[in-house]
């Protein structure tokens, strides 16, 4: 089955990779940085404006964010601005074990500190089990919160989002 943005309207790895915004697999390694999952060139600049290192540059309008992963020290301040829901964070030094990824949550059901939750691919697909670490909410976020969750290392680049059990 064909994938990419042009498709399914979600970006495939592999799109990721190549686009600007995308951290190399060693600074990956290193500790938590931003993954902008922004593929389409779109009238935009927000993320670069919020940023408080300076590490995402906008060029002009009609350009893919530029993530300068020697500036990205990982806050997470560009996550609740963006618009389209695109920008991540990935820390594998979580753990041996487990990565933590943090995303934008805008639904109204909000889960408890330490909750199980079915951690999500993408497209919505489940693909393991998520522990619930951080729930970052602020009256500047204009109502999106920060979710982060602990994952299993392996699944560190598939994992973007949650479906809760439960309620929470």
């Amino acid at each position: 089955m064909g994938e990419g943005v042009a498709l399914t309207g979600t970006p495939s790895f592999e799109e990721l990779e190549r686009s600007p915004g995308f951290p190399s697999r060693k600074r990956l390694l290193t500790g938590p940085v931003a993954v902008i999952e922004c593929v389409q060139e779109i009238p935009c600049d927000v993320c670069g404006s919020v940023c408080p290192y300076n590490a995402i540059n906008v060029p002009s309008l009609k350009s893919l964010p530029q993530l300068d992963e020697t500036k990205c020290v990982g806050c997470g301040a560009c996550i609740p601005f963006c618009p389209g829901l695109a920008i991540f964070l990935v820390d594998s030094t979580y753990s041996r074990e487990e990565t933590l990824v943090s995303f934008p949550y805008e639904l109204p059901a909000l889960p408890e500190l330490g909750a199980v939750v079915e951690a999500t691919d993408r497209l919505g697909r489940g693909v393991t089990e998520g522990r619930v670490v951080k729930v970052l909410e602020r009256d500047g976020f204009d109502g999106t919160v920060v979710l982060t969750i602990a994952i299993p290392a392996a699944f560190a680049q598939q994992v973007r989002g949650i479906n809760m059990r439960g309620g929470g």
